[in-house]
């Protein structure tokens, strides 16, 4: 699966795109000024999307990525 059918299938399922996962974040203090969080770890972010969100771990990996500037 591509990193965009990843993103593709995040939007189907919860409405959201990276750039409100981005917004969410942000308000949770996982990213300041958008960019990572240095207190902040991978794993507190993934298990925000799969217990807020239900994502599946590779799928919050993705959005995950996309917080460290990754688009494809």
């Amino acid at each position: 699966m591509s990193f965009q059918a990843y993103l593709d299938n995040i939007e189907a399922k919860t409405g959201k795109t990276p750039a409100d996962f981005k917004k969410l974040a942000e308000a949770k203090g996982f990213l300041l000024d958008g960019n990572l969080n240095p207190a902040t770890k991978a794993t507190e972010i993934t298990n925000w999307l799969k217990e807020d969100f239900g994502l599946g771990h590779g799928h919050a990996m993705a959005i995950y990525t996309t917080f460290k500037g990754k688009t494809e």
